[in-house]
Order: C-alpha cells, then structure tokens, then sequence
C-alpha cells in the first residue's frame, strides 16, 4: 500500500491536547509568548544566572527555551516584541498561546481538517460535536 492509498489518519480524542497538527499540508503549531510568563508572573517561571546572564524557563516544560531574560527585555521593548517559541506540549491556561499556520497557502477550501486543535486552554472544549445519522 503506498501512502497516498494509505487511510486517513484518526483524528484523536483531545486534539486540542496535541501541541503540533500534521493531518494537512498547513502544518500549525501551538506556541507560546514567554515575555508574557513574566509579565503575568506564572509560578512555573525559574530563572538561573550562568556567565553573567539571567536565564528563565518553563517548569511545566510548556516550551523547551531557555531565554536570556536581558536580550528578552531588549527585543521586548521594539516594535515586533520577542515572538513566540513553539509549545512542546499543551499551553497551560496562564500562557499567552497562539496557534500558528506554518504553510497557510496550502490550506484546502473546506477549512481545517482538525478544527479543535485551535482550541486554547480553557479547560475543556468551548464546543461539542453531534453527528446523526440515518
């Protein structure tokens, strides 16, 4: 069986759990903004010095990054802001997340094949889904 003949994958239970969508050629990502984990003091933010320089991370592992807080503060402090860093897994409610479209051009006329994974943390699903069939 070659993969184009190959079924379609299942989407799964909690796909707004997931923190990367590769069901279509867009390709999103989850990713979080860790100047807002500062600035909304998360309790899951640790800072270390090392060389002379502040590093924060995730306890949580929300992101991977470890940033440098002073070139954070800099970027921060310019038009375009630090940006975002790519979720490794689910944001948890406190984080400033965004779902991003790597290949937005490629997306197909029906929409997102896996529309609950632009689902941000609110704790459960903002919507249910009924089929009936007859």
């Amino acid at each position: 069986m070659t993969p184009e003949q190959a079924p379609a994958a299942t989407l799964p239970m909690h796909p707004q759990d997931e923190a990367e969508c590769r069901r279509c050629e867009v390709h999103c990502d989850k990713v979080v903004y860790p100047a807002a984990c500062l600035q909304r003091s998360c309790p899951f933010v640790y800072a270390y010095e090392e060389h002379g320089h502040t590093y924060m991370g995730c306890l949580q592992r929300v992101f991977e990054a470890e940033i440098d807080v002073e070139m954070m503060s800099a970027a921060e402090r310019t038009r375009e802001g630090f940006g975002a860093v790519r979720a490794l897994r689910r944001p948890l409610p406190m984080c400033d997340a965004a779902v991003q479209a790597t290949f937005a051009h490629r997306g197909s006329e029906l929409g997102c094949l896996n529309p609950e994974f632009g689902e941000l943390p609110a704790g459960s699903p903002t919507f249910r889904v009924f089929a009936r069939v007859s």
